[in-house]
């Protein structure tokens, strides 16, 4: 039942996604694409582009999508469910923990020990994106992009939401080559 693999599948998202939406994405990937197949990188990559443009987090943007995908509104309150569920428990009682213990140096350490895990985390993704782009579009192509893109969000402080949308809109305004009809010369 499609269900029931998609409620495990965002189970483990949710339970591993340690920093929030944003560090959940690789685990994503690797539940859809890589075990399941359920995406390609492409549809992946499709996926997360138009999730950062809509509002709401893209940890319950993705799994609602995927899972409607797979397997309907059922598949969709599954995955959504599934991906929550260990992050309400959680914050239920690492807040009590932390709460209580505050002033202890381990637990003080336990959210800065976090970090550099998600951080390599979030460079793998960002290099297998940089390589698919490179694939698709060229290296001097997706090098620019990358810093055109950095610039506008580190620099400008614009919106990433805003960025992507803008890349959106061009490739769908883009003249594409018109084909041939078949039978005619």
């Amino acid at each position: 039942m499609k269900q029931s693999a998609l409620f495990w599948a965002f189970f483990r998202v949710g339970i591993f996604g340690f920093g929030g939406g944003p560090a959940m994405i690789p685990l994503v990937r690797a539940e859809v694409v890589t075990r399941h197949k359920w995406l390609t990188d492409e549809e992946f990559a499709d996926v997360l582009a138009i999730g950062n443009t809509l509002p709401g987090p893209i940890a319950t943007k993705m799994p609602g999508y995927i899972g409607y995908r797979v397997a309907g509104v059922s598949g969709c309150v599954a995955a959504v469910v599934a991906v929550i569920l260990p992050m309400i428990v959680a914050m239920i009682i690492m807040l009590g923990i932390f709460s209580r213990y505050r002033d202890v140096a381990w637990i003080r350490g336990m959210g800065q020990a976090v970090v550099p895990v998600v951080m390599v985390m979030m460079g793998q993704l960002t290099w297998d994106f940089f390589d698919k782009s490179q694939a698709a579009l060229g290296w001097l192509a997706s090098a620019l992009m990358a810093v055109i893109a950095g610039g506008l969000i580190y620099w400008l402080g614009v919106h990433p939401g805003w960025v992507i949308s803008a890349i959106l809109l061009t490739a769908l305004l883009r003249p594409t080559g018109k084909k041939p009809r078949e039978g005619s010369a």
